[in-house]
């Protein structure tokens, strides 16, 4: 998935990539305005490349290895690159929603996993503790820390409550690529991994299961679901590495402004 070696960047770039995550912050909240009941995954989608394109960028995912939409929308047991379709969402689902944004030369990536009207406590702590889990793992992201501490960080906080860590699918660099080394499991060993350094930037994005940690691959060659069937969880930021604190290139402030 990422190749070459780790791309470090300038504090211009880095404003670039900021600008890019200010937009993705923004388009997550149109979408946010329209999750609901009865609202399909397509409708979703096609705001949220309306909105990103009348903003003078692109949307990263579509096309990226022929990927065909602008969101990853993945429902329920689906943990991430979920196609678009026509069914109504229904109460009690939950949906991650993942985009990126290109613009001016540079990606951001961020995704939220939202519960669509009442759905069961325990779906609803899954949410709560996969959403801690990736502030925990940004916590890491500084400078002479290494990977392994943003991976230890996001697994020892969800692991002991007895979710699953997804193993297959992992964090990576995010630049002019979407996708740049290094690659950032939420699952690793304290101290092990890229040493990780001022300018590098990471999108961070634990994917949590109610279940057991298995994924299997759909026959479309892109959405991962949990074998056992059980809800999934994925929540994601586009960061910069800094000595004392990770700053946060996106946000979901658009999103819970939408949700209130």
């Amino acid at each position: 998935m990422a190749t070459g070696v780790i791309q470090f960047k300038t504090e211009e770039e880095i404003e670039l990539m900021r600008a890019a995550g200010q937009l993705l912050a923004r388009a997550h909240g149109e979408v946010a305005a329209l999750v609901r009941e009865g609202a399909t995954t397509r409708q979703l989608d096609r705001r949220a490349e309306e909105f990103i394109r009348d903003n003078g960028a692109t949307p990263s995912f579509k096309g990226y290895n022929n990927f065909p939409y602008s969101l990853c929308l993945s429902p329920n047991s689906v943990v991430v690159h979920g196609f678009a379709t026509d069914e109504p969402l229904k109460g009690g689902d939950i949906l991650s929603v993942d985009c990126g944004v290109f613009l001016n030369g540079y990606h951001a990536d961020s995704a939220y996993t939202y519960p669509i009207g009442e759905v069961s406590p325990e779906v609803r702590q899954l949410l709560k503790e996969t959403e801690a889990s990736l502030y925990k793992g940004i916590e890491q992201a500084i400078s002479g820390n290494r990977v392994g501490d943003i991976s230890f960080a996001i697994q020892n906080h969800v692991a002991p409550k007895g979710y699953g860590v997804v193993r297959e699918l992992v964090g990576h660099g995010v630049g002019a690529k979407l996708h740049e080394k290094p690659e950032v499991p939420n699952y690793g060993k304290r101290g092990s991994g890229p040493l990780l350094q001022t300018g590098m930037t990471l999108a961070i994005e634990p994917m949590v299961t109610l279940g057991k940690k298995d994924v299997v691959q759909e026959k479309d060659g892109w959405t991962i679901r949990t074998r056992d069937k059980k809800p999934a969880a994925h929540f994601e930021h586009t960061v910069v590495v800094r000595k004392d604190k990770a700053e946060i290139l996106t946000s979901f402030s658009y999103i819970e402004k939408a949700l209130q």
